[in-house]
């Protein structure tokens, strides 16, 4: 025999189960994070960027009630933490501390085992990190259209080095690039080998972040020129930009980032984001961010995801134009 509820009930019945249905989602809003939270950091243990991220996880943790799990991935330039991230399960609990290789590796490696754009969704830029423009005391430059006249004058030269790869590097090549001057490339194998080389004065020109650079342009082993990004940095008020100094439009800048898997609930990123933000705001956060070197900065996750969207064809193209060797 069939039963059939009549349709008063029936309808009564399906809003009932629509309320629950919302009731059900809601609670796990609420609910997360109800574990630990594993972050994925590309690079090795005490470095620039593992000591940032460990700087905002503690609090970060304390803020959502949960411990964040730190775990470093080093290797193919922060690809192998980042393809671990794309995999992972779109819960909230993987999160990838990106930084600027994030948006150069597209360029760089000929395939990824990822796509940057669609297997990840963006949550929050933590801060930026000015890069510098420094030459060797000895060069008769002090600032950067003496330089740039300077090349003209004797094309090839003069050499710059760093990191074959690297963010400073494709800084240095956007620099010849716009001020279409020619100087030689030197490639090293990391970039303390080619702070040292400068430093012995084997290179004459580098490009390096203010907080490595900044002890020895104040012992005098370095002269600063000017900063890459668009605006001054607080940790070095007194140096220019590089766009003030005679080649306008000049912007290279280094960051770090909270990325998760594509497809993460907005509810989650919202809340991670959220709670990013706060941290990012206070004030002995920011005071330690800075002595680091790094410049706390509050964007939002749309903007972010533009910003990520943007900077990947514009390296792209600096790697093209400069027939750097992809991987």
């Amino acid at each position: 025999m069939n039963f059939q509820i009549p349709t008063k009930f029936g309808r009564f019945t399906q809003r009932a189960a629509l309320v629950s249905t919302i009731c059900i989602g809601t609670v796990f809003a609420q609910a997360y994070p109800n574990r630990p939270i594993q972050l994925i950091v590309g690079s090795s243990a005490g470095g620039g960027g593992d000591t940032a991220a460990r700087l905002v996880a503690q609090p970060l943790g304390e803020l959502l009630g949960q411990t964040i799990v730190i775990e470093n991935k080093p290797g193919a330039g922060g690809n192998i933490g980042a393809d671990m991230v794309a995999k992972a399960a779109p819960d909230g609990y993987t999160l990838l501390w990106a930084y600027t290789g994030h948006v150069i590796n597209p360029g760089l490696y000929a395939k990824l085992p990822f796509d940057t754009v669609r297997d990840f969704s963006p949550v929050a830029i933590v801060a930026t990190n000015q890069t510098m423009l420094v030459v060797r005391p000895g060069l008769p430059v002090n600032n950067v259209q003496e330089l740039i006249a300077l090349a003209r004058r004797e094309p090839g030269k003069y050499t710059m080095g760093t990191l074959t790869g690297s963010s400073q590097h494709l800084a240095g090549e956007l620099f010849k690039s716009l001020a279409k001057i020619d100087i030689l490339f030197v490639p090293y194998k990391g970039a303390g080998q080619a702070l040292n080389a400068s430093l012995a004065g084997e290179i004459d020109v580098m490009f390096n972040t203010v907080a490595v650079l900044q002890p020895h342009i104040k012992a005098g082993k370095l002269r600063a020129l000017a900063v890459a990004g668009k605006t001054r940095s607080p940790v070095v008020p007194d140096v220019p930009t590089i766009s003030e100094s005679g080649l306008p439009g000049f912007s290279s800048i280094g960051w770090y980032g909270v990325v998760a898997p594509a497809n993460t609930p907005a509810d989650v990123v919202a809340k991670l984001s959220d709670a990013i933000t706060k941290i990012m705001a206070r004030p002995e956060i920011k005071s330690r961010m800075l002595s680091m070197g790094n410049e706390p900065v509050a964007m939002s996750t749309a903007a972010f995801d533009s910003f990520i969207r943007e900077e990947i064809p514009r390296w792209a193209k600096v790697i093209k134009d400069a027939k750097i060797p992809t991987e």
